[in-house]
């Protein structure tokens, strides 16, 4: 049976889960490791089988990770500071923006820049300091406009055929 004919409440194997999220199966095993928030049910010869709220939270870990460029410490931060719901929905596509922006306005909001109470300090475990994320947007938003001018500057197609 393949996983189209399967139900969406069906249990799913390590390796169909693997082919639906495009990572090794070793991969999902070692973010069981890393994220506790993963619980997959274990059969006999400890055979591994996902429900389908376990698949959203390894999609959810995946975006992060894969597409907004998170370490395995910055989504267990994620994981505690937005909570396993946060990390599920995301995986669903019920989140709108991506996870980074959402992160971004999170910390935005408790470092005292946004509408909300600000949080306590941060941490000594935190991995960057409200200086250096601040410095990091700044040039991130400096990349984007430099972005922006080369693609206005490039050269039309017919003067590139010539190299």
């Amino acid at each position: 049976m393949t996983l189209q004919q399967k139900s969406p409440e069906a249990f799913r194997t390590i390796s169909e889960v693997a082919s639906e999220l495009d990572v090794p199966q070793h991969v999902l095993r070692f973010w069981e490791s890393k994220f506790t928030q993963i619980k997959p049910l274990k059969r006999g010869g400890g055979r591994r089988y996902y429900r389908p709220e376990d698949v959203d939270l390894l999609r959810g870990v995946r975006a992060l990770l894969y597409n907004d460029g998170y370490t395995i410490k910055g989504v267990q931060k994620v994981f505690r500071e937005q909570g396993v719901r946060f990390v599920a929905e995301a995986g669903r596509g019920n989140v709108e923006g991506t996870i980074a922006d959402l992160a971004r306005e999170t910390v935005e909001r408790q470092n005292g820049n946004g509408e909300e109470e600000p949080a306590e300090e941060a941490n000594d475990n935190a991995p960057l300091s409200v200086r250096a994320r601040r410095e990091l947007a700044a040039i991130a938003d400096r990349l984007e406009a430099l972005r922006e001018e080369l693609d206005d500057a490039a050269m039309p197609e017919e003067e590139t055929a010539e190299y």
